[in-house]
C-alpha cells in the first residue's frame, strides 16, 4: 500500500504550560520530528536558558523544538520553514494553542538570514535536512548577519557522519552526544572582542 504524503502524525509537547499536548504533523517528505528522547536531551542542556529567550528555530518542520520552547515559557519564538504546507500547519498550530508571541515565516532559511533582525536571538535551533550541507552555511549566516545576541545558545543537530561541524573561533562546544544516526551539539556564541 502506497504512503499517504499527507497524512497526519502527531508532535507531543513534554513539559510546560502545553505538558502533553499532541499537536498535528503532515507527514513530508524531508521532514524529520525530533524524538521525544533527544528532545528531552536537548531541553535538560537548555533547563534554565529557555524561559524568556528570543528563539529562532530555522528548519522549524513540525516545529517540535521551537513549540516545546514556548510551552517553557520563551518569550517569542520565530520560525523558518521552505514547505508551504508545513508553515501553514505551523500557523495553525499556534491558533489551536492560543500563541500569539511566535511568527512563522515560509520561505529559504539561508535567504531569510541574509536581512539581519532589529534584535538578536538568546538561543537558536538548527536542525536541517539531513545531508544537505545546510548546517554551516546557516551558521556562517548567523554569524556574519548578526542573529545572535551576546552569550546566545545554538543547538545543532546533524547526520552522525558529520563528524566535523565548522563554527566560528569564538563559538565554544559545551555538549554533544550521539545517537544512532542524529548527533546533537550544543554552542555557547562568546562576545567577539
Amino acid at each position: 500500500m502506497a504512503k499517504n504524503k499527507s497524512a497526519s502524525h502527531h508532535i507531543r509537547i513534554i513539559s510546560g504550560q502545553w505538558r502533553s499536548r499532541k499537536l498535528p504533523v503532515h507527514d513530508l517528505e524531508g521532514l524529520r520530528p525530533t524524538t521525544d528522547r533527544i528532545k528531552e536531551t536537548v531541553f535538560n542542556w537548555l533547563m534554565t536558558d529557555v524561559k524568556n529567550a528570543r528563539v529562532l528555530d530555522c528548519f522549524a518542520g513540525s516545529g517540535s523544538l521551537g513549540f516545546e520552547a514556548l510551552s517553557r515559557y520563551a518569550q517569542f519564538t520565530q520560525f523558518f520553514e521552505l514547505n508551504p504546507q508545513a508553515a501553514k500547519q505551523l500557523t495553525t498550530n499556534l491558533a489551536t494553542l492560543n500563541c500569539d508571541n511566535a511568527r512563522v515565516s515560509q520561505g529559504d532559511t539561508l535567504s531569510l538570514l541574509e536581512q539581519p533582525p532589529a534584535q538578536g536571538f538568546d538561543l537558536v535551533f538548527i536542525d536541517p535536512p539531513f545531508r544537505k550541507g545546510l548546517a554551516e552555511p546557516v551558521i556562517q549566516q548567523l554569524s556574519e548577519k548578526k542573529w545572535l545576541a551576546n552569550d546566545a545558545l545554538v543547538y545543532v543537530e546533524t547526520e552522525s557522519e558529520l563528524q566535523h561541524l565548522a563554527t566560528p573561533t569564538h563559538w565554544s562546544l559545551l555538549k554533544e552526544k550521539s545517537a544512532g544516526q542524529v548527533t546533537s551539539r550544543l554552542y555557547l556564541v562568546q562576545a567577539v572582542k
